[in-house]
């Protein structure tokens, strides 16, 4: 099978997309506490089961290759299908709950605003994961550890307002 520089450039687009709008994202909560993310989570007092920050970045990453490539999947079965478009729907709202969960949570210090938009991240993914299967079930699997991760990220953003209020 020929591959084309065009579709190359398409999945590798859409992985770039989710990478770059989490690293945005944490850049510009930095910018907003005046001190690094990792900086700002080791200064927090944090459950047992909080994981080490170095953790993060390597899990994010992970899981925005897995979206990236969900993505490309999807998009790559037309975009001017109705049932494309309106997954895609999801997928951008998602990312926008993403990008703006770190700014809640690390450069504004809403950490229950930030649990909000967590729970509504939950929602809106697991909206999107049933549109995408309806499309491509392996763009829809690629996002489950995704899920999984916001749930534990749930009870880890809960965990941590209740201690450092």
């Amino acid at each position: 099978m020929i591959i084309s520089i065009k579709e190359v450039r398409n999945f590798i687009i859409s992985i770039l997309i989710p990478l770059i709008i989490g690293y945005l994202s944490s850049i510009l909560a930095s910018l907003l506490s005046g001190i690094s993310i990792s900086t700002y989570y080791y200064q927090l007092i944090k459950p047992s089961f909080a994981p080490p920050s170095f953790i993060f970045p390597i899990v994010w990453t992970i899981l925005y290759v897995f979206m990236g490539i969900s993505a490309y999947k999807i998009l790559k079965k037309g975009y001017d299908l109705t049932k494309v478009k309106d997954a895609m729907f999801y997928y951008w709202l998602q990312l926008t709950l993403n990008f703006i969960w770190s700014i809640l949570f690390f450069g504004l210090d809403l950490r229950f605003t930030a649990l909000i938009a967590l729970v509504l991240l939950i929602i809106v993914i697991s909206i999107m994961m049933y549109k995408f299967s309806k499309i491509d079930k392996k763009a829809m699997y690629l996002n489950i550890p995704y899920l999984i991760w916001l749930f534990y990220a749930l009870f880890l953003n809960y965990f941590i307002w209740i201690i450092n209020r």
